[in-house]
């Protein structure tokens, strides 16, 4: 007999081999470096154009972070560089982005920078983890109107963020509804048009671009924040900042911060990681349908953003995601491999090392017209419109999560949407659950079979029902209603070929059903049961007492033949 130690080891030599076979699968492969030398030149016009688009994008959030511009340049670098590696899909780019700071704002608030540095190695290991468990394939399950009212939430939240650096003021606080009013007083006491004039004229002449449907290659945003340093240079006017970069790349180091407070650290770090996880693969999905061969690995791809989030905050890097704003620009300016996001993060290195006095320049307000115009294209309208003239359930969850994500943080919001979609989806299934009365002459009773008399003794007492839909916990009990209150009737047959579900509580509900038909001295024959359900019917009880009694059958015929016997027995008895 083998010894509970020899037991546990050889437990932990399948968990080890079954972890190592799974590390394997999410290994980069030869396949997508050979992709590489397909159309370098394309890769590299795509890689110059996205790293250009993304300069101000990486500033602008490095600082809504609470962190700096340097942390967002850091981030666009080294998590785009490993999650591009690493990655699950050719097309992907990653970095800093606006859902990400709207959860790392509070942290900085609560925990300091070193927090948010912990919370990110932490995310990272948990993407990990969820990348070898396989979680990456039910993102899918999500529904449309979640993620359309957590889109508008963060889109409203980037845009609130952006109004004290927008009016020229100085205001922070995690709750950014009360920060931006607080914000606008304060401006209203000492008004001064000049950052409001630049923030408009930046979110301005980006929207006019998106309207005139630019080519991608044009870094409007980019033009803009230029235009707008070189005009505050020219008129020299005392206007906030980004404030100076490093003049070298950070080396790595592990931040800074006790480990009891680790625990405390979790629950945002889970925040962190179910953010990525769902922008990562949203917008590798939307990176697959705007390509015409490419197939992301969502495994893969969370495996590479945790990673990249695990090497991002050792060089002072805020937590990352996979951007969809800058994947789009990826995909249209020709990208086919990897090779354009690591292009696109050279170029943001080589800003950090020799541009960094220049960049220093830009002033925060048009850092803040660049985000507001961003949040603006965020909101699709015409998918918001159609998903609130689909019905009020839509409408319902869309409003939920939305309001949820602006009140509330971006974690709870997507499980307060997830649970008010599945209740609406239950019910919805729930109500599709039928009952139906069958006439016996869909079965063949001719009138040539029967006698006439035969015929009505059974019209008058035996009925069948159909089932159609799912019996469950949500619908079960209304479904089976009418069955209770039959009268005057010999025998009851049920067909059950349709159900499609059948849980603990469905099956209880018809046992009990069955069990108060028989105790009012009805007969009940069941046909067309599914192999699936049969063992929880078994569960009961009620399944093998009915074939003990020779009144279970396979097809609705033999059943209704069945029925006559009795019919016509009870017949006798009576008469």
């Amino acid at each position: 007999m083998s010894s509970p130690q020899a037991g546990w080891g050889a437990e932990v030599r399948r968990g080890t081999e079954w972890i190592g076979q799974r590390s394997r699968a999410l290994l980069p492969r030869s396949a997508d470096y050979r992709s590489m030398r397909i159309a370098p030149q394309r890769d590299l016009i795509a890689g110059i154009t996205v790293g250009v688009v993304a300069l101000p994008l990486a500033l602008a959030f490095g600082i809504t972070s609470g962190l700096g511009a340097a942390a967002g340049l850091i981030t666009a670098v080294v998590a785009g560089t490993v999650a591009a590696v690493f990655g699950g899909s050719n097309l992907q780019v990653s970095g800093p982005t606006g859902a990400m700071t709207v959860v790392l704002v509070p942290i900085v608030a609560q925990y300091g920078a070193n927090g948010v540095l912990v919370v990110g190695l932490l995310a990272g290991l948990l993407l990990i983890v969820m990348a070898l468990a396989g979680f990456g394939r039910y993102v899918r399950f999500i529904p449309l109107p979640v993620i359309e009212g957590f889109t508008l939430g963060i889109a409203v939240i980037i845009a609130l963020q952006q109004v004290p650096a927008a009016l020229g003021v100085q205001a922070a606080g995690e709750q950014v509804v009360l920060v931006a009013i607080r914000a606008v007083g304060d401006w209203l006491a000492a008004p001064d048009w000049v950052p409001v004039g630049i923030a408009a004229g930046v979110a301005g002449l980006m929207i006019v671009a998106a309207r005139l449907r630019l080519k991608p290659a044009v870094p409007v945003a980019l033009i803009a924040v230029v235009a707008a340093t070189i005009v505050v240079a020219v008129v020299d006017v005392d206007i906030a900042t980004i404030g100076a970069l490093p003049s070298s790349f950070p080396a790595p180091h592990l931040p800074a911060f006790a480990v009891a407070d680790l625990r405390v650290l979790m629950a945002p770090a889970v925040a962190v990681a179910a953010l990525a996880a769902l922008e990562s693969l949203l917008s590798a999905t939307v990176a697959d349908a705007m390509s015409v061969s490419q197939r992301h690995d969502p495994d893969r791809e969370l495996f590479g953003q945790g990673l990249a989030n695990v090497a991002s905050p050792l060089f002072g890097g805020i937590p990352a995601t996979a951007a969809i704003a800058r994947t789009a620009v990826n995909v249209r300016t020709g990208a086919v491999s990897r090779l354009a996001a690591i292009v696109h993060s050279a170029i943001l290195l080589g800003v950090v090392l020799a541009l960094g006095r220049v960049v220093s320049l830009i002033p925060l307000a048009a850092l803040a017209g660049v985000l507001i115009a961003t949040a603006m294209r965020m909101v699709e309208v015409s998918s918001l419109r159609a998903l609130l003239r689909s019905g009020r359930g839509d409408t319902l969850v869309l409003v939920v999560t939305f309001v949820a994500t602006v009140v509330l943080d971006l974690a709870t919001a997507v499980i307060l949407g997830i649970i008010a979609a599945g209740v609406l989806a239950l019910r919805q299934v729930a109500g599709s659950a039928t009952l139906t009365e069958t006439p016996l002459e869909a079965w063949g009773e001719s009138s040539d079979t029967h006698t006439a008399e035969e015929r009505a003794l059974l019209d008058e007492h035996i009925i069948a029902f159909r089932f159609e839909g799912a019996l469950f916990f949500g619908g079960a009990h209304s479904a089976l209603l009418e069955l209770a209150e039959v009268s005057d009737i010999r025998v009851v047959i049920l067909r059950l070929s349709h159900v499609t579900t059948l849980d603990a509580t469905g099956a209880a509900v018809l046992s009990d059903t069955i069990r108060s038909l028989e105790n009012r001295g009805i007969t009940v024959l069941l046909s067309g049961l599914p192999q699936q359900f049969t063992a929880r019917l078994e569960a009961t009880g009620i399944l093998q007492r009915l074939r003990d009694q020779n009144h279970v059958f396979g097809h609705t015929p033999d059943a209704i033949e069945h029925a006559r016997l009795h019919v016509v027995r009870d017949g006798h008895h009576l008469t």
